[in-house]
């Protein structure tokens, strides 16, 4: 199960808890739940990752 989890992109996520400092949001595809800054962290790596290859 964690192997899809890594595979995916999150390509669709919604918004479900907001903190004073913190936003978390919903993988609409895989279900998981993290932090939105987290997410970017994922898209900047995903960048890198294109780029390298």
């Amino acid at each position: 199960m964690t192997n899809d989890l890594a595979k995916c992109k999150h390509p669709r996520v919604r918004v479900v808890a907001r903190e004073e400092d913190a936003e978390f949001v919903e993988c609409l595809e895989c279900g998981e739940v993290f932090e939105s800054s987290e997410f970017k962290d994922m898209d900047i790596e995903e960048s890198k990752i294109e780029e390298t290859e």
